[in-house]
């Protein structure tokens, strides 16, 4: 990234990023460049080390806000770039939370900061869980409404699976047949940790790029059990915390001065 200061309006120009974005990779099923397990593991790594580069070792911590799968660019040789900083905010080194309007994407919103309306880096944690649960399970991050069902988010319906030990029932079958089954296990519980819905027993994004880095070099973790925790609310409560439904929605807003909630994917 460099500046453009010559010009009436100052400009920032960025790299050309040629080959799109994580979204379309994970959910057009691209026959041109198959995500293998190998990549996706790699996708991860990349924008944990980005993520924990913004809390903990700019000179300036910052909080990104909106981590999503269609914020994530491939470029020439398929490297993971965080992208779309717009509602990015710096904080103070000893500022814990920023107390703001509601913003982000429906099923990578952070519930906690949903409802509180303070977001913390914690809350950065949430997205990329549900990043890390896209790669795993190629779903989206709201789930197709059922017969019977209103629709739900993909991270309610991953802690779910994972509660009943059903995580290769959802693996997306194009990883499906490799065989990285401990790999798998391991970024699941990752991932699972990611979202808890206790934002102070998410991990760092500093644990989570280490654990995924040494996940990739030994192709293992320390026994999984170890960084399974039980999720802090009841099922009944975690069923109902993001169904689509307009009584759910108004009655989490109740203490929100304006929600600004950006679609899926953006139409320009």
């Amino acid at each position: 990234m460099d500046n453009c200061l010559e010009t009436e309006v100052p400009l920032l120009v960025y790299e050309f990023i040629p080959n799109g974005t994580l979204y379309e990779y994970i959910h057009d099923h691209s026959e041109d460049f198959p995500l293998t397990w190998d990549i996706r593991v790699r996708v991860a790594i990349e924008i944990a080390g980005a993520l924990f580069y913004l809390h903990s070792a700019a000179s300036i911590p910052i909080f990104h806000r909106d981590i999503k799968s269609s914020n994530i660019l491939l470029d020439e040789k398929y490297r993971a770039k965080l992208a779309d900083f717009g509602t990015s905010k710096s904080i103070a080194i000893d500022q814990t939370h920023l107390t703001t309007r509601v913003q982000g994407t429906f099923g990578y919103l952070d519930p906690e900061y949903y409802q509180s309306s303070q977001f913390t880096d914690k809350s950065d944690v949430y997205s990329f869980g549900v990043v890390l649960v896209e790669l795993l399970t190629g779903l989206k991050p709201i789930l197709a409404p059922r017969a019977h069902d209103e629709g739900r988010s993909l991270a309610t319906h991953f802690i779910l699976t994972m509660e009943e030990n059903r995580i290769f029932d959802i693996l997306d079958p194009r990883i499906g047949k490799e065989d990285r089954k401990e790999e798998i296990t391991a970024f699941a519980n990752i991932a699972y940790r990611c979202l808890n819905l206790n934002g102070r027993k998410r991990p760092t994004m500093k644990q989570v790029a280490a654990e995924l880095e040494a996940m990739n070099l030994s192709n293992s973790l320390p026994n999984a059990e170890e960084y399974y925790e039980e999720i802090d609310y009841p099922v009944n409560q975690l069923n109902g915390l993001w169904d689509l439904t307009s009584t759910s929605l108004s009655s989490s807003t109740s203490n929100i001065v304006k929600v600004d909630i950006e679609p899926l994917i953006r139409k320009y």
